[in-house]
C-alpha cells in the first residue's frame, strides 16, 4: 500500500471522485479550508468520499475557497473487515472520545444499544456521524463506518445474524486469558463487540446473550474499565486476533 501523506490536509466530499472532476464545497468546508487553514485557490489537499480512494486535488476560487479540482489518485480503495462496535451511549465527551476512537481502530459500524441500565437514551446521529469523518480524515482513513440509529437491546439480538461472532465483553467473565479465547474463534462471517452500559448488564440481559449462538464472553483483564476505555481494549483485542492487524 502506498505510504500515507501526512503534510497535506485530508477532507471527506460527498461527491463521485475521478480526475478532471470539479467538486463544490459546502460553507463550513470552505470555511475550514480558507479561516482555519489558511488555504488559497491553487493550494492542494487529499480528498475521499468513502468509495473511490484517495485523490489529489487543488482548491480554486477568487475571495475564498468555493471548490476542488480533482487530479490524479494517491491511494486505491481498500475494504476494512466486516467489524460492528455495539455500544450502550454515555454522555456527549465520552460519547465523542469512543466514537472517535472506534473509527481508529477500524470498525465499520456503529450501532447504539439501548440497555436496561443505560443512561443516555437519546443520541444524536448526526454528532456521531461528524465525529466518524473527522475521525477518518485525520487518521488517513479511507472507508466512512455507518452510523445505525439506537434500537432497544433484545431487538438488537434479534435481528443479528447468528453466523456473526458476538463478543460480549462482561467483567463476571472466568476467561483469564481474552488473547487466547479470541484466536481460537473464527470471524468469516463477521464480528460485533458489544460492551455494556457503566452499570453493566441486567442479569436477564446476560442470560440472554449467553443463549445467542457464536458467542464469547469476554473479560478484559482484572480491573474494572470505563465502557469507553472497555471499548477500545476490546477492539484493540479483536483486531490483533482475528482483524487486520494479523
Amino acid at each position: 500500500m502506498p505510504s500515507h501523506d501526512f503534510r497535506k490536509p485530508r477532507l471527506f466530499v460527498d461527491a463521485p471522485l475521478e480526475g478532471g472532476a470539479t467538486v463544490m464545497l459546502a460553507r463550513d468546508q470552505s470555511n475550514y479550508l480558507g479561516n482555519v487553514l489558511r488555504l488559497s485557490a491553487g493550494d492542494g489537499i487529499l480528498v475521499f468520499n468513502g468509495r473511490d480512494g484517495e485523490w489529489q486535488a487543488s482548491i480554486t476560487g477568487r475571495k475564498r475557497p468555493d471548490g476542488l479540482e480533482v487530479q490524479s489518485r494517491t491511494r486505491p480503495q481498500d475494504r476494512p473487515g466486516d467489524l460492528a462496535y455495539v455500544f450502550a451511549p454515555l454522555k456527549h465527551a465520552r460519547l465523542d472520545y469512543m466514537v472517535q476512537k472506534a473509527v481508529e481502530m477500524g470498525v465499520s459500524s456503529l450501532q447504539p444499544v439501548l440497555t436496561r441500565f443505560t443512561q443516555v437514551s437519546r443520541v444524536n446521529s448526526e454528532r456521531m456521524r461528524a465525529n466518524v469523518i473527522e475521525a477518518a480524515e485525520q487518521c488517513g482513513i479511507l472507508g466512512i463506518a455507518d452510523v445505525a440509529e439506537p434500537i432497544a437491546f433484545d431487538r438488537f439480538l434479534d435481528r443479528r445474524t447468528a453466523e456473526r461472532l458476538l463478543v460480549f465483553c462482561d467483567e463476571a467473565a472466568d476467561i483469564a486469558n481474552p488473547w487466547s479465547a479470541l484466536s481460537r474463534e473464527k470471524a468469516g462471517h463477521g464480528v460485533d463487540v458489544l460492551i455494556g452500559p457503566e452499570g453493566g448488564f441486567a442479569e436477564e440481559e446476560r442470560a440472554a446473550l449467553l443463549r445467542q449462538p457464536n458467542t464469547l464472553r469476554l473479560s478484559l483483564g482484572p480491573r474494572i474499565l470505563r465502557a469507553d476505555t472497555a471499548g477500545v481494549a476490546a477492539l484493540a483485542l479483536v483486531q490483533a486476533a482475528l482483524g487486520d492487524w494479523t
